[in-house]
């Protein structure tokens, strides 16, 4: 019998979970945007012409690559954090400073990335 939850969509919008509930909704949305991204450059594979070169396009705009960067980058570092929390259970007590250092490490690296790309996309 599984766990029943009701919760109305208004109470699930004022949740003010924080840190742990942010980490939830962005790993979230970067699978999702990854996921998003492999699907189209799969069905890119197979067009041509005017609609291959206009997917294209969208791919190669530094846009679009900040995004996916994020969505990459984010994915894997949460995604490192769970599994160790995972594999040593007795850490869960600390998974805010857990997150916090998962920022710590994301921060930068996504910064020195963001820099480049934005460097690229100028003409640098």
């Amino acid at each position: 019998m599984g766990l029943s939850r009701n919760v109305s969509l208004s109470t699930a919008l004022r949740y003010k979970g924080q840190g742990p509930f942010l980490t939830f909704i962005l790993h979230r949305i970067g699978g999702l945007g990854m996921a998003i991204f492999i699907g189209i450059h799969i069905l890119a594979s197979f067009l041509s012409g005017d609609v291959g070169n206009a997917i294209n396009a969208v791919y190669e705009s530094w846009v679009f690559q900040l995004f996916i960067f994020f969505c990459v980058l984010f994915h894997a570092i949460n995604g490192l954090r769970i599994t160790i929390v995972d594999l040593w259970p007795k850490l869960i007590e600390h998974e805010r400073e857990a997150i916090w250092l998962e920022w710590a490490v994301f921060i930068p690296v996504y910064a020195i990335a963001a820099f480049a790309i934005i460097r690229s996309a100028l003409g640098g």
